[in-house]
């Protein structure tokens, strides 16, 4: 018995870097507007969220934020796995792909800012507050 394996059967379990940022790219975008935006949207119509409710929703969309950086960080790890690449591949897809993760990016960046604001606001409140008594 031969350790040699025969071509035709051996597959490379690697997929392609243009393959993987497809893949992170759309987990990053299902995130965001699956998860975070959703929370984001209550928070923002403040009378969707009673007043009760606020600081827990805040901590949940902070969480919820966390999550969404660590995704948006594997992103830019398959992103510079691709361009680190030797080429090779199919162009089209490489600039197809490319396309997509900015997308995602401005996607990442515009919520950030709502979010950032919005966490920022409660403890610019209670600042306030305890300027007032």
């Amino acid at each position: 018995m031969s350790n040699h394996q025969d071509p035709a059967t051996h597959t490379d379990l690697t997929a392609p870097f243009d393959v993987c940022l497809m893949l992170r790219a759309h987990a990053q975008q299902h995130w965001l507007n699956q998860q975070v935006m959703p929370v984001l949207s209550e928070l923002e119509e403040r009378d969707s969220v009673p007043e009760d409710q606020v600081a827990a929703a805040l901590a949940y969309l902070e969480v919820l934020w966390y999550e969404a950086s660590l995704r948006a960080g594997e992103t830019e790890a398959a992103f510079a796995k691709l361009n680190a690449s030797a080429g090779g591949g199919e162009q089209r897809l490489h600039e197809t792909v490319r396309r997509y993760h900015a997308s995602v990016s401005r996607l990442h960046q515009a919520v950030e800012g709502h979010v950032v604001k919005l966490v920022a606001a409660p403890s610019d409140m209670r600042a306030r507050d305890s300027a007032t008594r």
